[in-house]
């Protein structure tokens, strides 16, 4: 099993303690993740692999806070994430934990710059400000152009880049991917996973992806495969 470490930080952003995580069964509780004890420091960027069905999006969703373990323990930055409140957990979310999922979840009715607003909206900033943070954002991840096109007419990797763009805007402290290449071409994928390294180390974000593409494995800096609902560090 296996404990990730960073010496840049003592203080690691997250810290697993013997988590384990079950499902009730048709017959009897399954349980998916298994003694799962892990640190991650800030700005480390971390792969997780495995077979489908492994628990890997299961690990993410504990990670963000929107499922929580069965037992053991899971602190970000210190809390307890298990003991926060719906509201607090939602507002955690909101400002320090980004998401990316495989499906852009952008909403139609918007347009660019609107969706990649939103957070920020949500979170109570003013609405010139929301609109400039979406501005910066999507001229980072080269969509400054797109900006009043509705989502709609966006590619997709045009529509990743801009989910990305809104998962950073609050300049949270760890980005978490699902798939984030999964419903890309090889060469949109590679702009994907390129974006998110530069991310990585301009902002010193902490990176997080479960992913089935081996070259966005391979560009993180430590990778594990979750399997039999066990943590195993991949030696490079």
């Amino acid at each position: 099993m296996a404990t990730a470490h960073n010496s840049r930080n003592n203080d690691p952003l997250y810290s697993l303690k013997d988590l384990c995580k079950d499902f009730e069964g048709p017959v009897e509780k399954i349980r998916i993740l298994q003694g799962i004890s892990l640190d991650i420091q800030q700005g480390e960027s971390i792969a997780v692999v495995g077979a489908s069905g492994s628990g890997k999006s299961t690990l993410l969703h504990i990670l963000g806070s929107l499922a929580s373990p069965t037992s053991g323990e899971i602190l970000f930055n210190g809390c307890d994430l298990s003991r926060l409140s719906p509201a607090r957990k939602a507002a955690l979310r909101n400002s320090e934990i980004g998401f990316v999922f495989q499906f852009h979840h952008l909403l139609p009715e918007f347009n660019t710059l609107e969706n990649v607003a939103m957070p920020a909206l949500i979170g109570g900033m003013t609405r010139d400000e929301a609109f400039s943070r979406a501005e910066q954002g999507l001229a980072r991840v080269g969509l400054d152009k797109r900006a009043d096109f509705n989502v709609t007419l966006l590619s997709g990797g045009e529509s990743q880049r801009a989910a990305i763009a809104r998962a950073i805007l609050q300049q949270p402290r760890v980005l978490l991917l699902d798939e984030p290449t999964g419903n890309l071409d090889e060469k949109n994928g590679l702009l994907v996973a390129e974006l998110l390294m530069e991310l990585n180390t301009c902002y010193s974000m902490s990176m997080i992806t479960v992913t089935h593409n081996p070259e966005l494995a391979s560009r993180m800096g430590k990778c594990f495969e979750l399997k039999s609902g066990e943590l195993y560090e991949q030696m490079r």
